[in-house]
């Protein structure tokens, strides 16, 4: 951890409380840990220790108690010699199939509270476990693991047998999927002929319209029709279509011109699965259902680099995450919904402690509204550790 405005007293301070946590938490280990490689960051500051193996429990818990690490990860990939110095020596065997949510993926996420960020996020990554991941792979729910991240995301950690020999095009390929990379409008529409006239001996079209799939349709074809629906009722029930047409990124000229496009007659004909040939209709219902039902994962797009890496460090779970204090906690697909990581992954104690806040913040964590002011005062000590890790407040 990098001083930098934060005092070296706020930094003992911390790394106190994760010893004591520590002390009184052990970590569970992953699976098969003997096959892992462990790495870790401690409050020095002085880069990553990695190439780490452990062939015991206690071996593992009792380095972590001695070290107190900052941040502490470990390796997706399974191996042979998870300690040897050099990839190649470590003998890889497989991997898991890894995916990291984060809210630096959001759109315009710099502009978002805290917990607004982490409340998107939760929407991107339930979208992924359970349109994707369960729907169109049909994975089985006992090879999935999901994790809070302990800072701003979310990861997924699938285990299926299948997939962990997987190489990394292979991997892109189901990322590829999940986005929606190269999806276009012929594979997902197709043209109807409405009426035909004769010229002789032959025949033409007379009319054309184009059908969209039906929404119960599997994959990507229903839900781009479910899409579509869903933001034709959005325009359709807003009191400013102009604005939410905005929203999707249309500019005021081409949301004026959309919206002279989309008649009364045009709304129901889209409803019944009716696209127009209007060009423009065309491609800004392709274009928004596909951001609307897409995962975005990477600052592109589930984190790109994570989910094709097959030696891919991730976040230890039952660790605590440095610049928050809070748990990288497992979570259960029936409680997904409802969890609530301001709550549920906050472990460090409440007793109070006085700490100097260099700007106002506001923030609902374990029940309670926090509405600080800049200056010194008196708060929990999760609280505190919270602060001090995104380097706004020191402790006096």
């Amino acid at each position: 951890m990098n001083g930098g405005l934060i005092s070296k007293e706020s930094i003992e301070f911390v790394k106190n409380r994760f010893k004591e946590y520590y002390e009184k938490n052990k970590i569970v280990l992953p699976d098969r840990f003997g096959r892992r490689e462990f790495a870790f960051v401690f409050f020095t500051g002085k880069g990553m220790m990695r190439h780490l193996g452990f062939e015991k429990k206690d071996e593992f818990n009792n380095f972590v108690i001695e070290n107190v690490p900052f941040h502490a990860y470990y390796s997706s990939a399974y191996y042979k010699k998870p300690a040897a110095p050099t990839m190649q020596e470590k003998n890889w065997m497989g991997a898991e199939l890894i995916f990291d949510l984060d809210s630096d993926h959001l759109q315009n996420a710099e502009k978002l509270s805290y917990e607004k960020q982490l409340d998107l996020v939760k929407e991107e990554f339930y979208k992924l476990v359970n349109d994707f991941l369960l729907n169109d792979f049909g994975f089985d729910k006992k090879y999935i693991e999901l994790y809070f991240s302990g800072g701003r995301g979310y990861h997924c950690h699938v285990k299926d047998p299948k997939i962990l020999s997987l190489d990394s095009s292979e991997r892109r390929e189901i990322v590829d999927y999940i986005t929606g990379r190269d999806l276009i409008d012929r594979l997902v529409f197709h043209e109807h002929i409405t009426g035909v006239r004769r010229y002789g001996n032959r025949t033409y079209a007379k009319g054309k319209t184009l059908k969209m799939p039906t929404p119960d349709e599997p994959g990507w074809r229903g839900r781009i029709s479910r899409g579509i629906i869903e933001i034709v009722n959005e325009i359709k029930l807003s009191k400013d279509p102009i604005n939410k047409l905005k929203e999707y990124g249309v500019s005021q000229t081409d949301a004026e011109k959309l919206l002279d496009d989309l008649s009364e007659e045009r709304f129901e004909r889209i409803k019944e699965g009716k696209l127009d040939q209007s060009e423009t209709i065309r491609k800004f219902f392709l274009n928004n259902a596909l951001r609307k039902t897409a995962v975005s994962m990477s600052a592109g797009e589930t984190d790109e680099p994570v989910t094709c890496d097959i030696k891919r460090l991730i976040r230890l779970p039952g660790s605590l995450h440095g610049k928050t204090g809070f748990d990288v906690a497992e979570i259960s697909l029936s409680k997904l919904k409802d969890f609530n990581p301001l709550d549920d992954t906050v472990v460090l104690p409440e007793y109070p402690i006085k700490v100097d806040l260099k700007d106002s913040f506001n923030i609902k964590m374990k029940g309670e509204e926090f509405n600080l002011k800049p200056g010194k005062q008196e708060i929990p000590t999760y609280l505190a550790v919270f602060l001090i890790g995104r380097k706004m407040a020191n402790i006096i």
